[in-house]
């Protein structure tokens, strides 16, 4: 078997919109276990970004530590990148993006990473509203560490590394936390999932604000077992979706042709749209109580909840509420930073 990829590139494959082919959005070749749902997230992000014409030098992506935190480097090779410590992630992506503002930024973690050690940061980052879109790759375990159960495993599950033994304590659930923490944009999916994951990656990176996608990630290793609710089997027979979403950007013309039902169209700052055909019932994705309650009823019925549960679509990001320069803090010159005497008098006059 060869780990090298072909250097040969097909003259007749498809480039998007900015000039670019599918294969300059991947990385490296993933050396985690095969199967790890892990590797499908990275796939979808690849197309994703693909998808929205980004140009790779335009996005910053950023993470911690844990087989989760490895995946950067398997895809969009020819983007900005950040391996920080473990939980530490938020840091440094607000330090990175109050200095310049213009790099679309995506960081990637996982149950350990955010629930655990990073769970301060991650509280903060929300309420912060930092512009970034924040993915946990969510298998309840800590594979790096031979699969221990991690603080988003659920109550009563049961792992190989467990001994048969089942968790003990209630798990944290990171998508009512966010909603709780008045996160902007808060979203569940499967990593098996493809055709719901792509649309809400896409809109999550459009938002002006703080994008939370929790993807349940099956470890094939340690947490794909019978007994285990973060296993492949265990979530298809409990999935619970709010409804279909189509993301729509705001170059293309919108024509969509819905069946009789309950939609929704959440438009964003920049003109995209986010199309919603509703199945849940009693379910407003605009109304924080709304999703609140339908979050709480589909944990009563022992589903998981999946798809866009809540957005804010008059989300303020942090340079709004703190009000910075529109150009980035890493492009301003000595014209931008030193504007003469006359302001600096100007300004000491208004304290007088």
């Amino acid at each position: 078997m060869s780990y090298i990829k072909p250097t040969f590139i097909h003259p007749g494959l498809e480039k998007n919109a900015v000039g670019y082919l599918k294969r300059e959005y991947e990385g490296a070749i993933s050396t985690l276990c095969a199967g790890c749902g892990h590797d499908s997230i990275s796939t979808a992000i690849v197309q994703a970004c693909y998808e929205m014409n980004i140009e790779p030098h335009h996005l910053a992506k950023l993470s911690g530590i844990g087989c989760s935190s490895k995946t950067p480097t398997y895809f969009m090779s020819n983007s900005h990148g950040f391996n920080s410590v473990h939980g530490r992630m938020p840091s440094i992506a607000t330090g990175a993006n109050l200095a310049n503002r213009d790099l679309i930024y995506l960081g990637i973690s996982g149950d350990g990473d955010t629930a655990s050690i990073g769970m301060g940061q991650f509280v903060h980052v929300i309420r912060r509203n930092l512009n970034m879109t924040y993915v946990v790759m969510n298998n309840g375990c800590y594979g790096l560490t031979k699969g221990q159960d991690s603080a988003t495993a659920d109550f009563g599950s049961i792992s190989k590394a467990g001994g048969g033994t089942a968790t003990p304590f209630q798990a944290i659930d990171l998508v009512g936390l966010g909603i709780e923490l008045n996160a902007t944009f808060v979203a569940r999916s499967f990593s098996g999932d493809k055709t719901q994951l792509i649309p809400l990656l896409k809109a999550a990176m459009s938002h002006p604000g703080f994008a939370f996608i929790d993807v349940i990630s099956p470890c094939v290793t340690f947490n794909n077992n019978r007994g285990s609710t973060k296993s492949y089997d265990y979530v298809r027979d409990h999935i619970a979706i709010t409804g279909g979403l189509d993301f729509v950007p705001r170059q293309e013309e919108i024509s969509i042709d819905y069946e009789s039902g309950s939609d929704k169209t959440v438009e964003l700052f920049d003109g995209s749209r986010i199309n919603l055909r509703k199945l849940a019932d009693d379910w407003d994705p605009t109304d924080r109580y709304s999703a609140i309650n339908k979050l709480q009823d589909s944990k009563r019925s022992g589903q998981i909840l999946t798809g866009l549960i809540y957005i804010d679509p008059e989300s303020r990001d942090l340079h709004d509420i703190l009000n910075t320069v529109d150009k980035p803090l890493n492009k301003l010159d000595e014209d931008d930073l030193w504007p003469g005497d006359g302001a600096l008098e100007s300004l000491n006059a208004g304290f007088r």
